[in-house]
C-alpha cells in the first residue's frame, strides 16, 4: 500500500515503537504502513462504515466514532501521538477538539488546507463565490469543511491556547515543498503540516 504525499510527510514525527491515535483514519492507510514500517501500536478512529470495513481489512485497529463527540473514551495523556489529516475544517469545534488531542496525546500532527491560499483568494475576489478546487472539492452547500481557517488563524489559536508549534510545513497541493513556498507559505502554500505540543 503506498502512502500518499502528505502521510509521507508526517511519518517522519513518528517515533517508532509509538503508541499512535489517528482520528478520521479513512481507511487506516497510515496506520497501516506505521505498523508495518515503524512498530507501532495504536487505533483509528472512523465514523464512515465502508471505511471501517476498509481498516479491518488493513489489519488495522479502529473505533466507530463522531469526533465531533469528543474523546471522552481515552485517559489523559495515554497516547504517544495523536494524528488528524485534513479533517480540522470538518469538525463541529476544532479548538476543543486541539484541547482533546493534547490532553490524551503527548504531541499531535494535524494537516488542513490554507483558505488564504491565492487561487482562494483570486476566486472569491474575481468570481466573488466560495472557491472549488482540489483541496476544496465542494459546494458552499454541500461541503463538510465549516471552518475553513489560514495559517495565520491557526497559529493564533495555537498561541492563544499555549499550544507549541514543534515543526511546521507548508507545501502544495501535490504535498511538494519548493522554494516560493518558502518565501511567502500564507499566500502559496496550500496545505500545512503541523507538529504541535504543551
Amino acid at each position: 500500500m503506498e502512502l500518499r504525499d502528505d502521510l509521507q510527510l508526517l511519518q517522519h514525527h513518528i517515533r517508532p515503537g509509538s503508541q499512535v491515535l489517528d482520528l478520521g483514519c479513512g481507511d487506516g492507510t497510515l496506520l497501516s504502513y506505521l505498523q508495518r514500517h515503524k512498530g507501532v501500536r495504536g487505533y483509528g478512529l472512523e465514523i464512515d462504515a465502508k471505511k471501517i470495513t476498509a481498516c479491518i481489512a488493513n489489519g488495522v485497529n479502529v473505533i466507530e466514532q463522531n469526533l465531533d463527540d469528543g474523546l471522552d473514551n481515552f485517559t489523559d495523556q495515554s497516547i504517544d501521538t495523536v494524528v488528524m489529516t485534513q479533517a480540522l475544517q470538518a469538525v463541529r469545534r476544532p479548538d476543543l477538539l486541539l484541547e482533546e488531542m493534547l490532553r490524551i496525546g503527548k504531541e499531535a500532527i494535524v494537516t488542513f488546507p490554507n483558505f488564504g491560499y491565492w487561487r482562494t483568494r483570486g476566486y472569491l475576489m474575481f468570481k466573488g463565490r466560495m472557491p472549488m478546487s482540489e483541496t476544496l472539492p465542494y459546494n458552499w452547500y454541500d461541503t463538510p469543511n465549516i471552518h475553513l481557517c489560514t495559517f495565520r488563524d491557526f497559529e493564533v489559536l495555537c498561541r492563544e491556547r499555549g499550544i507549541r508549534i514543534l515543526h511546521k510545513a507548508v507545501v502544495d497541493g501535490d504535498h511538494k515543498r519548493h522554494w516560493a513556498i518558502r518565501l511567502w507559505p500564507a499566500m502559496l502554500g496550500e496545505i500545512a503540516v503541523y507538529h504541535i505540543t504543551r
